[in-house]
């Protein structure tokens, strides 16, 4: 038995990961037929279901940051969990993209405590799975972008992104950790971002936030449909 999952539905070997359990109920509400709580042991819900092409899928919440987000990550391994991605929002570094925006992860600057704990060196770029990635590449609607992010402990203002990025547009809490611990679990990773904020703290309505999450959603499933 994982140590912090308490399945009780099935766990597909594909998931979509989101880090706030509000958001994973709207996904599996927006992406699953009929879909079934399959974890609510300490407040990480995830959903199981069948997308309308008939494929399992699951949709699991992450909570808040890396140590989370790679512990969920190691029970949905055990599982039986082959493939995820991740649906997270970010926050635009100066001259990055406008809020709304979604970006396919080309790969995640560690700055993380977690990924540095893993052995990547502080400022080491870690990969998402080449196939997924050109597969959200591929997909990606207009206004959508392909770019490197940073993952920090802390909001990028108090983590002092400014300072420790080079081409990198946004910055978040999770992906570089995500991608690092992946393919070590035999899970085959990427990441699709929501600038949920831009670089001059201009973030996007509720509303809005909902609509990009749903749009988000919908083509992690469709590339994990493939």
């Amino acid at each position: 038995m994982p140590s912090r999952l308490r399945p009780t539905a099935p766990i597909a070997a594909d998931a979509v990961l989101v880090g706030d359990p509000g958001r994973a109920l709207l996904l599996a509400q927006e992406l699953l037929a009929e879909p079934k709580m399959s974890n609510h042991a300490r407040g990480l819900w995830g959903y199981f279901g069948h997308t309308p092409g008939g494929r399992e899928l699951t949709v699991q919440s992450t909570g808040i940051g890396a140590p989370s987000a790679v512990a969920v990550l190691a029970d949905l391994a055990e599982l039986g969990v082959h493939r995820a991605v991740r649906v997270g929002t970010c926050q635009a570094l100066p001259d990055g993209p406008g809020a709304g925006e979604l970006l396919a992860v080309t790969f995640a600057r560690a700055h993380d405590g977690v990924s540095l704990a893993l052995g990547v060196e502080r400022g080491g770029a870690v990969q998402p799975d080449a196939v997924l990635l050109t597969a959200l590449r591929r997909e990606l609607p207009e206004g959508g972008r392909s770019a490197p992010v940073a993952s920090f402990d802390l909001p990028a203002a108090e983590a002092g992104a400014e300072g420790e990025t080079e081409t990198e547009v946004a910055a978040d809490l999770q992906t570089a950790a995500l991608l690092t611990r992946a393919p070590a679990l035999g899970v085959a990773a990427a990441a699709l971002l929501i600038v949920a904020e831009d670089a001059d703290g201009r973030r996007l309505s509720d509303e809005d936030l909902e609509e990009a999450a749903k749009r988000a959603g919908r083509l992690a499933a469709a590339i994990l449909s493939t």
